[in-house]
């Protein structure tokens, strides 16, 4: 028998960042939290009482997005950097690093089996990686302003982005085409994500909406005004009933889908809200933003109608299954004001005891793992026997590993040398920062080269036809 709806409830909240949090992200056991920050650090956190935190050192710009893997063995991370980092979420924190895009990367997003990585960048590129052997695969071009989000359907099939050009596109993964397009002539969406059946997506908007359009029949299905500012971040229930909402207005909201209706106002962090994200299961959602503190709070949503409502959508994750009844919101396009009748939870007004919410926090250097294979290659390797490597991501050692060698790639951090670690942060910044000029400089002369070789030779072409025009003339003279 189904339990009945309750109030959301604010069960901790954590502090260890000391800037804004820009992304958060459950484990796929709900047991640890993960937290990206402006701060230029990963946290994770242990849902356990009195547990202590790591703090992830690697990023040397503010961390734009983090996502656990599905098999909770992996986090990725994207940076204001230029980089994609790969970490192993234990107290080692061993990374390896992505360097693809050219600009700010603002979003990464695992696939359902864990096999892919997609991220997306200010260079207007969505990319896509192999993670099994680290290794890019494609790229997609079409936006032609900064892409905000790319996040996966559930079945793996598509990718939906979203632009500051603002358009929302749906990709083809199979043959790396754009199949589908919405535009919106007011505001861009800074997120968007599928719904749990990958029939629907919803897209936060600048222009403080909310929007839900069906990919099958490409229609608007809902369109909520109930925020004050604009709409950073979205995520769905388990069950896809129910959407919650972070905005700059400093409030997390709650929408019933199926209704098609405002059922929550959460109050509780002070400043905007930039990002919220539920459990695996539903049972809880955390939200962060400005004021560098992370919520957790319990949903007290029907679990038994999640759970019955997920078996369902197994059997219809294909792209061209046909509509469902519990698909399909309110058929007819149509605005949703805050209404009365909905509630508002404020924690701030109520005394609660709250667990700890400052936990020891562990700072974690990290280096990447190529490095550390290269210097077992170069250090440890004896003529009859071979290193296993970290299966190319940072993610353990493959099973046909030795012992012996296991414990020695553990032992790897020890390996860095004094004049590795000396050397200046800004040091390496610079040489990146001039490498970086030299590689445009190089592409700008060759397409000036180029140019001028077309210019050459039309400028040949045009004196040509003009001594032509002349013996024409004087012919007939």
């Amino acid at each position: 028998m189904a339990s009945a709806l309750e109030d959301p409830v604010l069960e901790r909240y954590f502090k260890g960042h000391k800037a804004a949090i820009t992304s958060v992200s459950f484990s796929p056991n709900s047991k640890q939290l993960a937290t990206a920050s402006w701060d230029t650090f990963l946290m994770l956190w242990n849902l356990k009482p009195q547990a202590r935190a790591y703090r992830y050192v690697g990023h040397k710009d503010v961390v734009t997005s983090v996502q656990f893997s599905p098999q909770g063995n992996l986090l990725a991370s994207a940076s204001r950097d230029r980089t994609v980092r790969l970490w192993i979420p234990d107290k080692k924190g061993k990374s390896s690093e992505f360097k693809a895009h050219t600009a700010p990367v603002r979003s990464v997003d695992f696939s359902s089996d864990g096999q892919y990585l997609v991220t997306a960048s200010e260079d207007k590129s969505i990319k896509v990686w192999n993670m099994h052997r680290q290794r890019f695969l494609f790229s997609l071009y079409r936006h032609t302003h900064w892409v905000r989000c790319a996040k996966f359907s559930p079945d793996r099939r598509l990718i939906v982005s979203c632009s500051e050009d603002k358009t929302i596109k749906i990709w083809d993964t199979t043959n790396k085409q754009c199949v589908n397009n919405f535009s919106d002539s007011v505001g861009f969406a800074n997120f968007v994500d599928f719904n749990p059946s990958g029939t629907c997506i919803a897209s936060a908007g600048s222009d403080h909406t909310v929007k839900l359009w069906d990919i099958r029949v490409n229609k608007l299905l809902q369109h909520y005004q109930v925020h004050n500012c604009g709409v950073n971040c979205v995520s769905f229930h388990s069950s896809g009933n129910y959407l919650i909402t972070a905005s700059s207005d400093g409030m997390l909201k709650i929408l019933d889908l199926l209704e098609g209706r405002l059922i929550y106002t959460l109050q509780g962090h002070t400043g905007p809200v930039f990002t919220v994200s539920f459990s695996k299961g539903g049972e809880q959602f955390a939200s962060g933003g400005a004021d560098a503190q992370v919520l957790l709070w319990k949903t007290n949503f029907d679990e038994l109608h999640s759970k019955d409502f997920n078996k369902r959508n197994l059997k219809r994750l294909h792209f061209d299954s046909q509509p469902h009844l519990l698909d399909i919101y309110p058929r007819t396009p149509h605005s949703h004001e805050g209404k009365v009748g909905t509630i508002e939870i404020n924690p701030k007004l109520d005394i609660i005891d709250l667990q700890s919410s400052s936990p020891p926090v562990v700072d974690i250097l990290s280096f990447d793992s190529t490095t550390t294979t290269d210097t077992i290659d170069r250090t440890q390797t004896d003529k009859n026997e071979d290193v296993c490597g970290y299966f190319m991501n940072p993610s353990l050692i493959q099973p046909g590993c030795p012992p012996a060698v296991r414990k020695r790639t553990e032992d790897v951090s020890d390996l860095l040398t004094d004049s590795q670690r000396s050397i200046p942060l800004a040091l390496t910044d610079a040489l990146e920062h001039i490498m970086e000029q030299l590689n445009v400089l190089t592409q700008t002369v060759s397409i000036l080269e180029q140019r001028l070789t077309l210019t050459e030779d039309k400028l040949k072409d045009c004196l040509e036809n003009q001594q032509k025009l002349f013996g024409a003339i004087r012919q007939k003279s």
